[in-house]
C-alpha cells in the first residue's frame, strides 16, 4: 500500500483486468485483445523479465513501436518494481547515449532495431520464454516508477523521475481518487484513438483513462496519405481522443470542406501547445460539447483542465483560460509565475541535483510559466519565463539550437525564437549573423541542428541578420528579430 489508502501501481491496472477478462482492452486491425488476454501477457512478460535478471530498482528501457505486447511489457516491468526508461524515437545518436546512460540495466524493443550496439530483449522472444508467470506486484512506494523526458536546457534530454507513490495517487492512474471531469472523460474513451508514443506521458495518462474506464484502445493502421484526423475517427468509429492544436486545426479544415462523419465523438483533449480563444470557439461549434483543453508539464502531469461544461457555461472569457487545476493540485502565483504541488509530480530530475534544486523549491514545482487565477478560480497562461518554443506539444529550448548554430564557422551569432506555426503549433525561427565569409548553406546549419539535438529542434527558417536588436532589459530583443524585416539580409525557407 501507498501512504494513502490506495493500492500501490499497478495493482489498480491488474484489478480492473481481472474484473472484466473478457472486454475488448485494445483493437489493432481485424486483431481484438481482452482484457483477459491482456493480464496473461502482462504476466508472461514480468516472468520472463525476472528471469533476466530484473526486479525492484532494476532500470529498464523500453524502445518499442505502440502496441499491446508494448504496453503489456511497461506494465510487467512495474508489477516487477523496475524503473521503466522511456525512450522515444527520433532521438539522434548523443542524446539516445544519453538516455540510455541513466541507470539502465537494460533495453526493451520490438522488432530489430539497434540500440547503439547494446545488448536488446526482444520483446518476441520474452513473450514466448515459457519462464513461470509473476502478477505479484513487487514495486515500493518510495523507488522510481519511471523516467520521462523532456528536451532539457542543455540540449540533453532531463529525465522526470516519477515514483511509485506518486503514480499510485495519480489523477488518471487511479480510479478510486478520479475527479467528475477525470470520470466523465473516461466515460467519453469507449473507444479511444491511441497513437504517438507509450514514451509520452501523456500518452499514457489519457491511455489509462480508457483502460480503467472499461474503454478499448484501437491503434489505427496507416491511410495512405489521409490524416488521422479527422478521417481515422470516422473509420475507427472513435468516440474519444487527445490532439494537438497543429492536428486540430488541420482537421476543421478538412471538416469545413468534407463531409466526414466524426459524430461519434464524446471527448476530444486539446494540449501541447497554446490554443486561441476563437480555434477553441471554433472548435466547440463544429464538434460540439466534446471538447476538453488542458495544461500540464512532463514534470507536474496534468495540471488542469477546461471542461465542455465550463465552456457551455460561459461567461465568454472562460475559453481564455486553461480550465481548473485537478482537485489535489495546489496552484501558487509568485511573481507572476505559477508554481504546482501534487502528489503526483515529478520528484527530481535523475541524476541532476543542481536543475532539480533549481524547480523543486518547499515541496513546490516552478513551471516556469507566467499566468493568473481569477475569483473564479480559473486559471490564465500569460507566457513563458523561459526560452523555449513548443513543437510538436514538445518543449524545445532555444538556448541548445543557437549553440549548435553558433559552433559552424560561418556563424558569428546565433538567436532562436518561436513563432505559432498551423503544422506544429509553434516552429523554431534562427536568425544569425555571418561570418565574413557569408551565410552558409541553410540546409547545411539544418542538418547541422538535426545531428545534435533532432527533428523538433530544426529552424523552419534560417535568416541572416546584419546585427540583433537589444531590449531595454540589454538583453537580445527576439520579438523585434521576428517582427523586423529591417534588420533581414536574407531568409531562408
Amino acid at each position: 500500500m501507498s501512504g494513502s489508502a490506495v493500492p500501490l501501481f499497478p495493482c489498480a491496472v491488474l484489478d480492473l483486468l481481472r474484473s472484466s477478462p473478457e472486454g475488448v482492452a485494445f483493437e489493432q486491425g481485424e486483431r481484438r485483445v481482452s482484457r483477459g488476454e491482456l493480464l496473461e501477457m502482462i504476466g508472461r512478460l514480468a516472468g520472463a523479465l525476472r528471469a533476466a535478471g530484473l526486479g525492484p530498482g532494476s532500470g529498464l528501457a523500453i524502445r518499442t513501436a505502440v502496441s499491446p505486447e508494448a504496453f503489456a511489457a511497461h506494465i510487467a516491468a512495474h508489477v516487477l518494481g523496475c524503473r521503466v526508461v522511456g525512450v522515444r524515437p527520433g532521438y539522434p545518436a548523443a542524446q539516445l547515449v544519453h538516455v540510455l546512460g541513466m541507470g539502465v540495466d537494460a533495453i526493451l524493443a520490438d522488432g530489430s532495431a539497434d540500440l547503439m550496439g547494446r545488448r536488446v530483449l526482444r520483446l518476441e522472444r520474452l513473450l514466448d520464454s515459457g519462464a513461470p508467470p509473476v502478477l505479484d506486484v513487487a514495486s515500493r512506494p518510495g523507488d522510481v516508477a519511471m523516467l520521462t523526458f523532456t528536451s532539457g536546457s542543455t540540449g540533453r534530454p532531463k529525465g522526470c523521475a516519477i515514483t511509485y507513490r506518486a503514480l499510485s495517487e495519480h489523477w488518471s492512474w487511479q480510479p478510486a481518487l478520479w475527479s467528475p471531469p477525470a470520470r466523465e472523460m473516461a466515460a467519453g474513451f469507449g473507444r479511444y484513438l491511441l497513437f504517438g508514443t507509450l514514451a509520452s506521458m501523456v500518452v499514457l495518462e489519457f491511455l489509462a483513462l480508457c483502460l480503467l474506464g472499461g474503454g478499448t484502445a484501437v491503434i489505427p493502421e496507416e491511410d495512405g496519405d489521409r490524416p488521422l484526423f479527422p478521417y481515422g475517427i470516422e473509420r475507427h468509429r472513435i468516440t474519444g481522443s487527445i490532439i494537438t492544436v497543429p492536428r486540430l486545426t488541420r482537421m476543421l479544415d478538412v471538416l469545413r470542406d468534407e463531409p466526414v462523419d466524426v459524430g461519434r465523438l464524446r471527448a476530444l483533449m486539446v494540449s501541447g501547445s497554446p490554443l486561441s480563444p476563437d480555434r477553441l470557439a471554433a472548435a466547440v461549434e463544429r464538434l460540439g460539447p466534446v471538447v476538453y483543453h488542458g495544461y500540464g508539464q512532463t514534470e507536474a502531469g496534468s495540471i488542469s483542465i477546461l471542461t465542455p461544461g465550463e465552456i457551455a457555461r460561459g461567461p465568454a472569457h472562460v475559453l481564455e483560460s486553461v480550465g481548473r487545476p485537478h482537485p489535489r493540485v495546489e496552484i501558487g502565483i509568485r511573481d507572476g509565475e505559477i508554481r504546482v504541488r501534487s502528489p503526483y509530480q515529478m520528484s527530481g530530475y535523475w541524476g541532476d541535483d543542481e536543475e532539480t534544486r533549481a524547480t523543486l523549491r518547499d515541496g513546490w514545482l516552478l513551471t516556469r510559466d507566467l499566468g493568473r487565477v481569477d475569483e473564479d478560480g480559473l486559471l490564465y497562461l500569460s507566457g513563458r519565463a523561459r526560452d523555449v518554443v513548443m513543437v510538436n506539444a514538445m518543449v524545445v529550448y532555444a538556448g541548445p539550437i543557437e549553440r549548435v548554430l553558433a559552433s559552424h564557422p560561418g556563424v558569428v551569432e546565433a538567436y532562436v525564437a518561436g513563432a505559432p506555426d498551423e503544422e506544429t503549433g509553434e516552429a523554431v525561427h534562427a536568425f544569425v549573423v555571418p561570418a565574413d565569409g557569408g551565410l552558409p548553406d541553410a540546409g547545411e546549419l539544418r542538418d547541422l541542428v538535426r545531428a545534435e539535438l533532432g527533428g523538433d529542434s530544426v529552424p523552419r527558417t534560417v535568416t541572416a541578420v546584419s546585427g540583433v536588436p537589444m531590449a531595454a532589459t540589454g538583453k537580445p530583443d527576439k520579438a523585434a528579430l521576428l517582427s523586423d524585416r529591417s534588420l533581414r539580409i536574407r531568409r531562408e525557407h
